[in-house]
C-alpha cells in the first residue's frame, strides 16, 4: 500500500486579481443585510482577509472559486483589486468540500488565533466581528482543556461553545467517551452535553465537588442516574450495531411485499381471508417508501 498522502492544496498563498476569479455558485439575494456578511465585510475592512480563498486554475489564466464567495463579495465592496488565494490540485468543488472544515465555531477559533498571532489586537478583532473583547478571549481559548483526540473527533461537527465548556470539566478519557456518544447519537447540543456531564462519575471530573453542588443531587441519586445512563448508552450502541442489518432486511422484505401486493389475486385473497395481514403489509411498504423518499431528497 502506498503510504504517501496526497496534499490537496499548494503550500503557499498567492494573490489573484479579482477579475480573474470565477464564481461557482450564486449568492442568495439580501445577503448584504445578513449578520454573517456584515461581520465578514467589517473584518475585511478592518484587518483584511484572514482565510485565503480556495481556487482551482482554469485554462486561459482564470481561477474557479471553490470556497470564499462571501469574502470575494466583501473585497469588492471595499474596492479591492486582488485577493489572497490557495490553489487546489483538484478543480471539483465536491472533492474540495470533503476537505473543508465546516464547523463554524472551530473555524472561527482557528481564524482568531491566526489573526492574534499576526499581531492583530483583541480590540481590533472585536470591532471587526462586532462582538465584545470578552467573547474574543473566550473563543481564543475554546480548545483549552480539550483533549487533542477530542478536538480531532469534533473538528467537523456542529458543536457549540457551551458544549465545549461542559467537556472541559471532564478528564480526557471521559471527554473522549462523551465525544463518541455525541457522534453516535448525532446530537451535539449543549443540553445533551449537559446531560452527559450530569451522569459523569466523580472520578472522571476535574472538580467533582463543584459539580455535585451544581447539580443539587444526592450521591444516591447521582449513582442511580449514572447507572441508568450507562444502560441507555449500552442499549443505544447495540441498536447502532444492528441498525444496518435491520435496514437491509426491511428493504428486502418491503420489496418482496410490494411485488406480492402488486398481484390483484393475492391482494384480494388477503383482503378476504386475512385483512389484518394486508394492513400490516401495506404499512411496511409505505414506511419503507417514505424512508427512501426522504433519503433521496
Amino acid at each position: 500500500m502506498n503510504g504517501h498522502v496526497k496534499v490537496a492544496f499548494e503550500q503557499r498563498v498567492f494573490t489573484v486579481p479579482l477579475d480573474q476569479l470565477l464564481p461557482t455558485k450564486r449568492l442568495p439575494k439580501g445577503l448584504e443585510a445578513s449578520v454573517k456578511y456584515r461581520r465578514i465585510a467589517a473584518s475585511v475592512g478592518e484587518i483584511g482577509v484572514i482565510e485565503p480563498l480556495s481556487v482551482a486554475r482554469q485554462k486561459g489564466g482564470s481561477y474557479l472559486i471553490l470556497d470564499g464567495h462571501v469574502r470575494l463579495m466583501a473585497l469588492r465592496a471595499h474596492d479591492a483589486t486582488e485577493a489572497p488565494c490557495i490553489l487546489a490540485h483538484d478543480d471539483e468543488a465536491f472533492t474540495y468540500n470533503k476537505r473543508v472544515n465546516r464547523l463554524a465555531v472551530i473555524q472561527e477559533h482557528y481564524m482568531i488565533v491566526r489573526a492574534l498571532e499576526r499581531g492583530v489586537s483583541e480590540e481590533k478583532l472585536a470591532r471587526a466581528l462586532d462582538v465584545d473583547t470578552k467573547v474574543i478571549r473566550q473563543r481564543r481559548h475554546l480548545l483549552n482543556g480539550i483533549s487533542r483526540d477530542v478536538a480531532e473527533l469534533l473538528k467537523d461537527k456542529p458543536v457549540g461553545h457551551v458544549a465545549f465548556q461542559k467537556l472541559r470539566k471532564m478528564k480526557a478519557i471521559r471527554q473522549l467517551e462523551v465525544a463518541e456518544l455525541m457522534i453516535s447519537a448525532n446530537n451535539f447540543t449543549s443540553s445533551y452535553a449537559r446531560a452527559l456531564l450530569a451522569t459523569t462519575k466523580s472520578d472522571d471530573l476535574h472538580k467533582p465537588e463543584r459539580h455535585a453542588m451544581a447539580t443539587g443531587l444526592s450521591p444516591e441519586q447521582m449513582e442511580r442516574l449514572e447507572r441508568e445512563m450507562a444502560e441507555l448508552n449500552t442499549d443505544y450502541k447495540e441498536l447502532e450495531t444492528s441498525y444496518g442489518d435491520d435496514m437491509l432486511v426491511l428493504v428486502v422484505a418491503s420489496g418482496f411485499l410490494e411485488r406480492m401486493l402488486s398481484k390483484p389475486e393475492i391482494e384480494r385473497f388477503l383482503d378476504s381471508r386475512h385483512p389484518e395481514f394486508l394492513e400490516n403489509f401495506r404499512s411496511i411498504v409505505q414506511a419503507a417508501s417514505l424512508d427512501h423518499a426522504s433519503g433521496v431528497n
